[in-house]
């Protein structure tokens, strides 16, 4: 008799981080059920509308021992609704997910957070750690640690194991965002004004953060039912040396020369462009220490996983 494959739900399957760890977790004896919004016409799949407070999860659980939620509201235009929209989605549909998956008798959770529920910038301190007071940017990052509260109260009363991932950038394959206009610019040549730039920034590569969520559900931590892990690649480096590394891993040369900071900063703020300041000009520096002492470690290099990431863009 053939024993039965344990059984995760994947929410956010479609998207570019669950295009990656589904296939990662059926490499690794997983049976996949993806969470998706629209039908796609494969076996695997369950169709989850909305995501928020009411969501019927019921027939979805029905003999999953895991839940992997990647899913959650980024952006939003039109900042009128996106108060409201980030609280349905982020806090009370994340936090109705995992009632409904403790209530049918899930064995684990792992929620993808942000660092940004740390801030935008370690600048000047020490690198982020999973202990830090909480001070999140933006509405993304509240919504993100208002969820996190909300799974620590449950997980103390339910026999659920709930483990939280704050990654910084995620980069691979079909990203977008800031690393899609990243490479955009470099693919294209365009003069960057960051040479003059010493920061250092955290990025995770999609296959290191795969990695994490694998390990987490092969070694639950059995003397505890919540724990927070900060996760990124082992080298974390300046914003001059992450756009070498793209161009490089692109067969491009950099065009980068070097603007003073204090003046590209005054620049980015006076055009009211904070976030992109942060990003660009702050340190984002993270301490992997816990991470790595549940015996993970990185398996794909920076330089790696930017070569796996834009070999595919050229394919």
């Amino acid at each position: 008799m053939n024993e039965r494959k344990p059984v995760v739900l994947v929410t956010g399957a479609s998207g570019f981080v669950g295009r990656h760890v589904v296939p990662a977790l059926a490499r690794e004896g997983w049976s996949i059920r993806r969470a998706v919004r629209r039908p796609e016409g494969v076996d695997d799949e369950v169709v989850i509308e909305t995501i928020g407070p009411e969501t019927d999860w019921q027939a979805a659980l029905q003999g999953v021992d895991a839940v992997v939620h990647l899913a959650a509201r980024v952006h939003h235009k039109h900042e009128e609704h996106a108060v409201q929209l980030y609280r349905n989605v982020n806090i009370a549909g994340t936090l109705q997910l995992a009632r409904s998956a403790a209530t049918a008798g899930v064995r684990q959770f792992i929620f993808i957070s942000t660092v940004l529920v740390h801030g935008r910038s370690n600048e000047g301190r020490a690198p982020f750690s999973e202990d830090d007071v909480l001070t999140p940017r933006g509405l993304y990052g509240m919504s993100k640690a208002a969820a996190e509260a909300g799974l620590k109260t449950l997980a103390r009363d339910s026999a659920m194991k709930v483990s939280v991932i704050r990654p910084p950038l995620v980069y691979g394959a079909g990203a977008k965002g800031n690393f899609a206009l990243l490479t955009r610019a470099v693919n294209l040549g365009l003069p960057l004004p960051f040479a003059a730039i010493r920061n250092h920034r955290a990025f995770l590569a999609v296959q290191n953060l795969s990695s994490f969520i694998l390990r987490r559900l092969a070694h639950p931590d059995p003397a505890s039912n919540f724990e927070v892990f900060l996760v990124a690649d082992r080298e974390q480096v300046s914003t001059p040396d992450f756009i070498k590394r793209v161009a490089n891993a692109s067969g491009k040369n950099p065009r980068l020369f070097a603007m003073p900071p204090d003046l590209l900063s005054k620049l980015l703020i006076v055009m009211r462009r904070q976030e992109t300041h942060d990003s660009l000009i702050g340190s984002l520096e993270l301490n992997l220490s816990k991470a790595i002492a549940t015996g993970w470690q990185p398996p794909v290099s920076l330089d790696e996983g930017l070569r796996l990431a834009l070999a595919a863009q050229d394919a």
